[in-house]
């Protein structure tokens, strides 16, 4: 019994809407790009069947001019293709794995660089909202959420609600239909930057993107393209005066989401769920590379303390104001001054 006398044309169909839909939905083009420039490839070799040498063969070739990582992501994509469209699994080829795993020898990734609290409390208090607003904007929301920079672009006017004390984002989610949601709370400015921002917005506009192209205190009724949202750290680090600029890419706003929360001493488990990794692995490497954490740590054995937050509250009078107050041993300390008159 074979599939062309014995399944129905309705059942074909079918199978093909699902295993179409078996590749991601956002990357599907890039994965077509790569499956397509492999056949290709394959065709002016006469290499119609795609045995481990082929595949060898040609990817070889394409370590001459692209580095580890990009190999990777196109042994990655080609290998998923290839499961779905052929029933070929290339990931029981041991001396492919092996040729890609010799090609990542004594490759560094190269990451971004983040931006650090103060370094973007710095920017948010001293640069001009005439010329910085909408980056403000970006810089707040990208942070808050931890958002890649396609989702920052396609972000809506309807997808955050203004509840007074914060703003409520949701984030939708294409492949599973339910948004993510996360918080921006009424801290410093960033509210009152936000809701300037929105309110320039001009009443003509027909789209509801919420990023709008900003200059000299004004909106267009243009939406902000991928690239200029890439941009945001770069400009904060330009602005800031930060060494390598350049390295300050669109992903920027995620690590450093990430970085402040391992900072903080947050679980690896609300790490995850808050960026949206599924991989344990990757938040770890976060936790464990925290400057934060290592110093509670060195504290810890080296000096003996710990850094569990000490409230202490004293009335004073203006009969018994102390002519002076020592602190000695003292991190992170925080003072709040009430003065009733």
């Amino acid at each position: 019994c074979t599939m062309n006398n014995c399944e129905s044309e309705e059942i074909v169909e079918a199978a093909n809407i699902a295993i179409s839909n078996l590749l991601p939905t956002m990357s599907r083009s890039l994965y077509d790009i790569a499956y397509n420039r492999f056949k290709k490839w394959c065709a002016e070799k006469n290499g119609q069947v795609y045995s481990e040498n082929v595949l060898l063969a040609s990817f070889s070739e394409n370590a001459k001019n692209y580095k580890s990582s990009t190999l990777w992501a196109q042994y990655s994509t080609v290998k998923s293709c290839l499961i779905i469209y052929d029933n070929i699994d290339i990931s029981k080829f041991p001396k492919l794995i092996a040729f890609f795993k010799r090609t990542g020898d004594g490759y560094q990734a190269k990451k971004s660089k983040i931006l650090t609290k103060s370094e973007i409390d710095r920017f948010l208090l001293s640069a001009d909202d005439k010329e910085f607003l909408m980056i403000k904007v970006g810089l707040i929301l990208g942070i808050a959420g931890a958002c890649r920079t396609d989702k920052l672009v396609n972000l809506t006017v309807d997808d955050i609600e203004d509840v007074g004390s914060s703003l409520i984002v949701k984030i939708p989610n294409t492949k599973t239909k339910i948004p993510r949601i996360f918080v921006v709370t009424d801290v410093g400015n960033m509210l009152e930057l936000f809701r300037k921002y929105l309110s320039l917005r001009p009443p003509h506009v027909k789209h509801k993107r919420l990023f709008l192209y900003y200059k000299a205190g004004k909106c267009s009724s243009q939406p902000v393209g991928k690239n200029t949202m890439g941009k945001i750290p770069s400009v904060v680090a330009s602005y800031l005066k930060l060494p390598d600029v350049a390295c300050y890419t669109g992903h920027c706003l995620r690590r450093s989401s990430a970085t402040l929360l391992a900072d903080a001493g947050v679980d690896i488990t609300t790490i995850k769920r808050h960026v949206g990794w599924k991989s344990t692995t990757v938040a770890e490497g976060y936790v464990e590379n925290s400057i934060e954490n290592k110093t509670k740590i060195a504290n810890q054995v080296l000096v003996g303390t710990t850094t569990s937050a000490i409230t202490k509250t004293v009335n004073v009078s203006e009969s018994n104001i102390p002519s002076n107050i020592n602190f000695e041993n003292c991190t992170n300390v925080t003072f709040n001054l009430n003065v009733n008159k």
